[in-house]
C-alpha cells in the first residue's frame, strides 16, 4: 500500500489551441515530475483528481461562442507515457484522466463531460488515486469537428501527494505503465 509522505497539492499544466487551427487538430504539453518521483527510495505521485478549464480568447473568458467556429468538441487526455500528439482508448493503462467540452454554436450551449477520473481507473489495490512512477505526465488537447475560431487554452488542474510505494507494489505499477506503451 501507499504511504503519504506529503499533504495534497496541484500542479497545473496549460496546452493552446491556436485559433484558426484546423479541426481534428492536437496539441501536446508536459509536466516534470522528476522532484517528486523517485526509483531508489520507491516514491510516487499519487493523483487524487483532475479539472480540465476550457477558456477561449485572449481575455481567457469562458464564453463558447468564441471557442469553434462551428458546433463541435474540445478534447483532452492525461497521460504517464508519451502519446505525442495522439489520443490513446480508454482501456490504456497510461490514461489519467480525459474529458471533453462539446459545443452547440448555434445555440451557444456546452456541456463538459470528464469521461475518467484517476480514482477509478487505477490499480485496484491502489485505488484511491492513480500512481504515476514515470517522470513526466502529458497533456493532450484539441478541437474535433470545427476548426478554432480564436486561441483556446485547455489547463488541467491536477491535485496530487507524493507517496511511498513498497517495492511489490512498485514494480506491479511500473511492469503495468510499461505494458501500455504502444
Amino acid at each position: 500500500m501507499a504511504t503519504a509522505k506529503t499533504g495534497s497539492f496541484y500542479l497545473t499544466e496549460t496546452v493552446t489551441i491556436p485559433a484558426g487551427t484546423a479541426m481534428n487538430s492536437r496539441i501536446q504539453g508536459s509536466i516534470d515530475l522528476g522532484a517528486y518521483v523517485n526509483v531508489a527510495t520507491g516514491q510516487a505521485v499519487a493523483v487524487e483528481s483532475v479539472d480540465f478549464v476550457f477558456q477561449g480568447g485572449t481575455d481567457l473568458a469562458s464564453d463558447v461562442i468564441v471557442m469553434l467556429a462551428a458546433n463541435g468538441a474540445l478534447t483532452v487526455q492525461l497521460t504517464d507515457l508519451n502519446p505525442g500528439t495522439g489520443f490513446v482508448r480508454a482501456d490504456n493503462q497510461s490514461l489519467v484522466a480525459s474529458g471533453s467540452l462539446q459545443i452547440d454554436k448555434a445555440n451557444g450551449v456546452a456541456s463538459h463531460n470528464s469521461d475518467i477520473y484517476p480514482d477509478n481507473f487505477g490499480p485496484a489495490a491502489l485505488s484511491e488515486a492513480f500512481m504515476v512512477v514515470n517522470d513526466t505526465m502529458y497533456l493532450v488537447a484539441g478541437n474535433d469537428t470545427a476548426a478554432t475560431f480564436a486561441d483556446v487554452a485547455v489547463t488541467a488542474r491536477i491535485k496530487c501527494r507524493v507517496v511511498k510505494l513498497g517495492t511489490k507494489d512498485w514494480m506491479a505499477i511500473a511492469i503495468q505503465s510499461t505494458a501500455s506503451d504502444n
